[in-house]
């Protein structure tokens, strides 16, 4: 299929060829019929990506800062390789969708194949979108009218945010498409609505709605029609840099007046503009409640009516029946419409005045193509191939890498969404780019499987490898339930002879790690590791159980296969303790015990409260009259160590001697690269960890 895609380091507009993506559970598939280009923030993303790298670190001074952040914790070439991943992501773009219903995922309710909907869907063939994000068209509102609905949303939630009354006077500053559709929803809700823009255009086109509608002298025509009381309430969706517009907005309020911002403009604000009316300020965030919200918008969990009336799909819902009833009326804002094929049209023209509504036309048939060939990919025959499921940050900046110098064969890249497996394909040098990780599964072609999907679907998908037939390399941890350990166990017990199953435990192939081990010597020893892990928001998905399984799952397991490896033994009892009361300061900040079979001791402390400023990892072994000490994967310092004082290179955990390893076992066979006893070890010891917090004692493993 053909998505319109930005490339953010150059901020060229391309219409590419992606598979299509996989419905999910609990999204519908839909195959497009229109989109809208939404010309103000799609220009601002075009003019972003074509900005240079340092006007690109102004507009966003905060991920400067991260940036510096992780230079000190993770050392420059590792902070070069994520800021070059990120510039390389394709941006898609478009979020004003149209198109009919293909396919329901599971955990869908309300929803048939062929139903006409609208949805936040970017500009491609087909989308799949979570449900509570969907919406269904009326039958009196048409698909080019449709599209209309979600910037319609964004102006009805700054409306609900104004919370304006019949008969008040209401300004609109900015008449661009988001304005001129509120001024209509503001005059249905019984308001008297002046409007302002620059534009002359604009303004005439405010007028022939209906609304009094001005390019200058703005706070004088307020004043004169309200009799010098002031408006009531002045919403702001405008785009510029300028501070005048909420100065401009102050000075046209009443007092006690109500300012909701939809749009960008600057924001220092003057105190004295809020002092002396006693105005109030709130910017809106986009379609309504709901928005940024894991468990509504990807999960499906909606709020009760009662208690949240209006979220983003009853906002959806209330616009399309506006239009139903006429009361909203969006064609004469149509300002172009034109057929896929013709996009360079819009995007080498988002600075022409007279585009307003511009829609994008689909091909009524459109094949369900899951696979692609990449184009310019030498293709070799035979065996010994490797497919890549997962195409996230870590795939591309570490894995994809680490394969091409250890020379791997990468035949397949696969996503759900397929656009990210493309793009990383062309990169990996990969044949095929594919959304349906099957086809690699029932290649014959492909020896090994590398999983570096989200947690959850880490056991499902290796089980599944494995009982193909095929080697599986499954990226940290390799399941997040003690229910799907054993039926990975059985899956590999069951398999052909030959397939091997590897963690990416990467930090014990460092070559610091094996010169410790080999320094440390064999026998009981005390083992301190430290890890300075970084807060990481509440929101993210390495947090929810059922999906990223925890941080002490999700990653300290990497400590208890180091600790394990350096002390050449199996984990019998854990024992863990979090600091502070709430779950999420446990679960972050947390020191695990560790008793092993031979008698060593290991203290992991895992630490999510400390500062940036630290190292991110530190390791300790005591043992025979000796020290060693392992700062960061930088530098190994040895304490009464006959013949070594210290070892110093650049910073390395270990990843690349894994993959070359891992590709040697590809082309010439040969055992697991860590004992499958040693990785059930390791995840029983991770889940006896969460078990001990949870019960106060220590857990048998």
């Amino acid at each position: 299929m053909k998505q319109i895609v930005e490339d953010i380091r150059h901020g060229s507009v391309i219409l590419e060829e992606v598979p299509v993506p996989q419905v999910k559970s609990g999204c519908l598939l839909i195959k497009t019929t229109r989109t809208l280009v939404s010309l103000g923030t799609e220009r601002m993303l075009v003019a972003f990506g074509k900005a240079n790298l340092i006007d690109k670190a102004r507009l966003q001074p905060d991920k400067v800062k991260q940036v510096l952040d992780k230079v000190k914790t993770d050392g420059l070439q590792p902070t070069i390789d994520a800021v070059r991943h990120q510039l390389e992501k394709p941006l898609p773009l478009g979020y004003c969708h149209v198109g009919r219903v293909v396919a329901v995922g599971p955990g869908v309710s309300g929803f048939q194949v062929g139903d006409r909907v609208a949805s936040n869907g970017p500009h491609a063939e087909y989308v799949c979108v979570p449900q509570n994000l969907v919406a269904k068209i009326p039958e009196r509102v048409t698909d080019e009218e449709a599209t209309f609905t979600v910037v319609g949303a964004i102006a009805l939630q700054g409306i609900r945010n104004l919370k304006p009354q019949f008969g008040e006077t209401i300004v609109v500053i900015g008449l661009g498409l988001i304005g001129l559709l509120a001024v209509q929803l503001l005059k249905a809700n019984g308001c008297r609505v002046i409007g302002i823009d620059v534009d002359a255009q604009k303004v005439e086109k405010a007028k022939s709605l209906g609304v009094t509608a001005v390019c200058s002298a703005a706070s004088q025509v307020v004043m004169e029609e309200t009799n010098c009381l002031g408006a009531d309430g002045v919403l702001i969706t405008a785009s510029t840099s300028s501070d005048a517009v909420m100065h401009q907005a102050c000075e046209m309020s009443r007092k006690r007046g109500r300012i909701v911002l939809i749009g960008v403009v600057g924001l220092h604000l003057r105190r004295d503009d809020f002092y002396k009316k006693e105005l109030t300020f709130q910017v809106s965030c986009s379609y309504g409640a709901g928005r940024y919200d894991a468990d509504y918008e990807q999960k499906g969990h909606d709020y009760p009516p009662a208690y949240v009336r209006w979220t983003e799909k009853r906002n959806f819902q209330a616009v399309l029946e506006a239009m139903s009833q006429g009361s909203l009326q969006v064609r004469p804002l149509i300002s172009k419409v034109l057929k896929l094929d013709g996009w360079q049209t819009v995007y080498e023209h988002l600075d022409q005045k007279d585009m307003m509504g511009c829609i994008l036309t689909y091909p009524e048939e459109v094949a369900l193509q899951r696979v692609i060939a990449v184009e310019g990919v030498r293709k070799t025959a035979g065996g010994g191939k490797i497919g890549i499921i997962g195409a996230g940050h870590y795939t591309a900046s570490t894995v994809v890498p680490c394969m091409l110098k250890a020379g791997a064969s990468i035949k397949y890249i696969a996503s759900a969404g397929g656009l990210s497996a493309k793009i990383l394909s062309k990169k990996a040098g990969a044949e095929l780019a594919t959304s349906d990780y099957r086809e690699i599964l029932k290649d014959p072609d492909v020896s090994l499987v590398l999983i570096t999907t989200p947690h959850h679907l880490h056991a499902s998908i290796a089980i599944e490898a494995l009982k193909a037939g095929k080697s599986v390399f499954v990226e940290k941890p390799l399941c997040i339930t003690s229910d799907e350990l054993n039926e990975i166990t059985e899956a590999y017990r069951n398999a052909e002879e030959g397939v091997t199953l590897t963690v990416g435990y990467n930090r014990r192939f460092s070559p610091f790690a094996i010169k410790m081990k080999s320094l440390a010597g064999s026998g009981p020893m005390n083992i301190v590791v430290t890890m300075n892990a970084g807060t990481v928001p509440a929101s993210h998905w390495v947090h929810d159980m059922e999906i990223g399984g925890g941080r002490i799952l999700g990653e300290a397991c990497h400590l208890i296969d180091l600790c394990s490896y350096l002390a050449d033994s199996r984990v019998k009892a854990v024992c863990m303790n979090g600091l502070g009361e709430t779950p999420q300061m446990n679960i972050d900040n947390a020191s695990i015990l560790l008793r092993y079979e031979n008698g060593t001791n290991a203290v992991i402390n895992y630490f999510a409260n400390g500062s940036k400023a630290y190292p991110k990892e530190r390791i300790e072994v005591f043992s025979q009259g000796k020290v060693l000490v392992l700062d960061n994967w930088r530098q190994l310092d040895g304490f009464g160590v006959k013949g070594f004082s210290k070892m110093k290179a650049h910073q390395d955990k270990g990843h690349l001697a894994e993959f070359r390893l891992l590709n040697e076992r590809v082309v010439q066979g040969g055992e697991s690269l860590i004992p499958f006893e040693s990785l059930v070890n390791t995840s029983k010891a991770s889940f006896a960890a969460i078990k001990s917090m949870i019960e106060r004692k220590w857990i048998d493993v």
